[in-house]
């Protein structure tokens, strides 16, 4: 059994940061990260832009600088690769905690699948990436069927659909167009999104309007079968013949895993409760980093403003254990 001070569930960009916070105020936590670390950034697209510029995605003061203005994945996972040596973090890599279950007023009895650890504070820092939104219809779970882009060059020479109108499907519209497949798009929405990064949109008009890429608003997927997407679109049922789907419609933090530990979840917002000054839930002892807290809104939070939690974290943490 190893006994543990803090354990940190995620080794994403906000985890981290707690981490380092928690060194900061005298812990050695322990992380614990199914993949590697910053895995959701490892699984964005190859050539993925970010939004925030480098310093707004920075930790642990130590900078990120790059000569662009808005950083790549790349360059991300360099970042954040140095700054883990740099701090040198305790991470237990490929290893997924399976049950968090409190054991007393103080501990913690936490289980991976590969052992178990007992710690006095928990702070979950999974984020959102590993659950996508799902459709709910028939023929979703097809192999044709992906949640996820990450290349564009296996899809050269094919037909290809796009669901959804936001960042993640426009910037998958755009690589599958240059690497040669024939693109369609579908949207549910009347028009753009404004979330659509203000620099993309213009490149991807530019391509509906030469008639590269094909921009279906106010279409309403109905079922994917093995060689058709059917959409319905202004009151009409159309059967378009496809060979793959991009489902780009978004993701949502794990609830279930959540529950379990007793923290219970806004039913409208899909928020757990907490206190938004010490990012502590309602069950003691178990803190939230992290888009995690924003519930189903995955854009309220960011790392740029999700790095911040760790310090409140730790001031709580260190606060209660000096006066304990």
């Amino acid at each position: 059994m190893n006994k543990e001070d803090v354990i940190i569930v995620g080794g994403g960009p906000c985890g981290l940061a707690a981490a380092i916070a928690l060194k900061k105020k005298g812990f050695n936590p322990l992380i614990i990260e199914k993949g590697n670390i910053v895995n959701a950034i490892y699984n964005y697209p190859t050539h993925q832009t970010f939004f925030s510029s480098s310093e707004k995605l920075a930790i642990g003061d130590v900078p990120f600088i790059t000569e662009n203005l808005k950083p790549k994945r790349n360059q991300a996972l360099v970042y954040y690769r140095e700054v883990v040596k740099r701090e040198k973090l305790r991470i237990n890599k490929y290893e997924k905690v399976t049950e968090v279950i409190k054991q007393g007023d103080n501990v913690f009895m936490v289980s991976t699948d590969k052992q178990q650890y007992t710690a006095q504070n928990i702070v979950i820092a999974t984020g959102y990436y590993d659950h996508p939104n799902l459709m709910g219809i028939p023929g979703e779970d097809l192999s044709k069927v992906s949640h996820y882009f990450k290349e564009a060059h296996p899809f050269f020479d094919m037909d290809v659909v796009v669901i959804g109108g936001k960042n993640s499907s426009v910037d998958a519209a755009i690589e599958l167009e240059k690497a040669g497949a024939r693109v369609t798009v579908l949207y549910r929405g009347a028009e753009y999104s404004p979330s659509i990064k203000p620099w993309v949109l213009p490149e991807f008009e530019a391509l509906v309007r030469a008639g590269s890429v094909e921009m279906v608003f106010n279409a309403e997927v109905r079922e994917i079968e093995k060689d058709y997407v059917v959409y319905e679109h202004e009151g009409q049922k159309v059967k378009l013949k496809n060979d793959h789907v991009f489902a780009m419609t978004g993701y949502r933090p794990d609830h279930a895993f959540l529950e379990k530990m007793g923290v219970k979840i806004e039913e409208d917002t899909g928020r757990p409760y907490f206190d938004p000054e010490s990012m502590e839930t309602n069950v003691p002892g178990i803190f939230i980093a992290g888009v995690i807290a924003a519930g189903n809104n995955a854009n309220e939070i960011f790392i740029e403003n999700g790095r911040f939690h760790g310090g409140q974290i730790a001031e709580a943490i260190s606060s209660r254990t000096k006066n304990g």
